[in-house]
């Protein structure tokens, strides 16, 4: 694929999802490079409609095959939450370090056993005929007592990865995308882009 619009602004996201598609996609544009292209409300129930939602618009703006994702953490214990509000579990506008924190307080005395959680990740790929496709992906692990890594964004610090022993934060970034819930999804949606351009060729 020559060109493929991505419908986020949050740099993370932005450079896994450059690094996954290398010599796939020619050419990976941020939403953010178009300029006068609003914000679309992620106020869908679930993962799915929200990525929906945000490729749908960016391929009808922009005229360009979109991929959006929409992700977050599902905590066993706080019965699925914060789900689809996981980017803003502290409230509209509240930065990693915020929700990080309400999460440690909404677990503070639960024991390891009872902290599992996964996260989960839908990617949507549409075409500006508004036709769609999603890609799910899926990283159990359990959530540590304490921030544990530098690296990564979003609640990476406190999701231990049970069988790697670290938390996201600790990883490498390639290590990362190997097994991440994005890397996952990324990996269903490289291998469809793969077949159909075996189909086109053919």
């Amino acid at each position: 694929m020559r060109e493929l619009v991505v419908a986020t602004r949050n740099r993370g996201k932005i450079r896994e999802l450059e690094l996954l598609l290398q010599g796939v996609v020619t050419t990976v544009r941020p939403i953010g490079s178009f300029s006068g292209i609003p914000e679309v409300e992620e106020d869908g129930a679930t993962f799915a409609e929200n990525a929906v939602k945000k490729a749908r618009a960016a391929a009808a703006a922009t005229g360009l095959p979109a991929l959006a994702d929409d992700s977050g953490l599902v905590v066993d214990y706080l019965d699925g939450r914060p789900g689809v509000y996981s980017a803003r579990f502290a409230g509209e506008g509240a930065d990693d370090a915020a929700n990080n924190c309400k999460l440690l307080a909404e677990l503070a005395g639960v024991p390891p056993p009872q902290r599992s959680a996964a996260f989960h990740c839908v990617l949507a790929f549409c075409l500006p005929d508004g036709s769609c496709r999603t890609f799910k992906g899926r990283l159990p692990g359990i959530i540590l007592t304490e921030e544990q890594g530098d690296g990564g964004f979003g609640y990476d610090p406190l999701f231990l990865v049970t069988e790697r022993g670290e938390s996201l934060a600790q990883l490498s970034l390639e290590s990362k995308n190997l097994i991440s819930h994005r890397g996952r999804a990324l990996e269903a949606f490289v291998q469809y882009l793969k077949e159909e351009e075996t189909k086109n060729v053919a």
